[in-house]
């Protein structure tokens, strides 16, 4: 039984940060294509964004491809079918693959941030804004449907 593997920015970054040398040949053809699928476009990934743009991956020898998987339940789906090699998602959809008795299911091994890197924004101003005011209320968590949809 194979196992899929989720990976995180913490791997990716390391590998963009650690390899500074040149390959002697990096043509396209000789590279190995590898599709990442994030779960979402981030300010915090731009360092990952910029050993894209800067070519690292390509001196490495690894063709990537980046999507956008628009929610950590749609990095799994394309995992699980192999439309992904890696997925950058929190350890959220593994552990719902994993326990729903999935027999290949992803595995998560590295982890950039101890907490999520969102924003809590509103529609107006609250100049005494205390977190107990969220109980019973709807908070839309990245996306609508996705998997912290309300509190």
């Amino acid at each position: 039984m194979k196992k899929i593997i989720a990976f995180s920015m913490a791997a990716a970054l390391a590998a963009a940060s650690l390899t500074a040398c040149r390959t002697a040949d990096n043509s396209a053809e000789k590279r190995t294509p590898v599709t990442l699928n994030e779960v979402a476009h981030s300010i915090f990934y731009a360092p990952q964004y910029a050993a894209i743009e800067l070519g690292y991956f390509a001196d490495e020898g690894i063709d990537l491809t980046l999507v956008n998987g628009g929610g950590a339940d749609k990095v799994m789906t394309a995992l699980v079918s192999g439309d992904a090699d890696i997925g950058f998602m929190g350890s959220e959809a593994s552990i719902y693959t994993y326990a729903n008795g999935a027999e290949d299911y992803a595995v998560n091994f590295a982890q950039l941030t101890q907490r999520a890197g969102n924003f809590l924004v509103a529609r107006e101003p609250d100049e005494n804004f205390e977190w107990s005011k969220l109980i019973g209320k709807k908070v839309l968590g990245g996306r609508a449907g996705g998997l912290r949809a309300s509190m």
